[in-house]
């Protein structure tokens, strides 16, 4: 499909099914290089990143764990910047290198937020993964270090990534078209 409406809202396809395929065999090999000889825990930010998570996590073959945040900061197609936390970290992290797994990074606070709750709990490294990042509108100085796409400031579903829920299903990322 090209275009796909959700609600009210026309989206067209900006990243076909192959090419986040691709990002995420890429990002996976990245990953298996990088830290074969850690003490790896991901750490998946639910809801959105749950689909990029099983595929990068099928990809990566070497000893790990995987916990699960629940947290949200976007209502419709705007991201508000508040933060709701729903699901905590409840995994010892002191001397473990965390991987946080994010579907997006556009403003960064969510991912602000889980950073700083993660350093209070002493990890050895902490690493972050996106699979999409926005670098016109992300406001923090935290080092993303492994992203499939940079990709314009503008909203987008599929994938994970969701319009008050609805087009988390979608194999491609969509756009929101203006």
């Amino acid at each position: 499909m090209d275009t796909i409406t959700i609600h009210d809202s026309t989206f067209r396809i900006f990243l076909q099914p192959g090419e986040i395929h691709d990002a995420v065999e890429r990002i996976a090999r990245q990953l298996n290089n990088d830290l074969h000889d850690k003490d790896v825990i991901f750490l998946v930010i639910l809801n959105g990143s749950f689909l990029f998570a099983a595929d990068l996590l099928r990809n990566y073959h070497n000893s790990c764990r995987i916990s699960f945040v629940k947290i949200s900061s976007y209502e419709g197609i705007t991201n508000e910047g508040r933060i709701k936390e729903l699901i905590g970290i409840n995994e010892i992290l002191e001397d473990k290198t965390v991987v946080i797994v994010e579907d997006i990074v556009d403003t960064g606070n969510t991912l602000d937020c889980v950073i700083n709750q993660i350093k209070e709990k002493h990890p050895a490294e902490l690493k972050i993964v996106t699979l999409l990042l926005k670098p016109e509108a992300y406001e923090y100085p935290h080092k993303i270090d492994y992203i499939g796409f940079r990709i314009p400031n503008r909203f987008v579903v599929g994938y994970g990534l969701d319009y008050d829920g609805f087009g988390r299903n979608m194999t491609g990322i969509y756009s929101l078209v203006e």
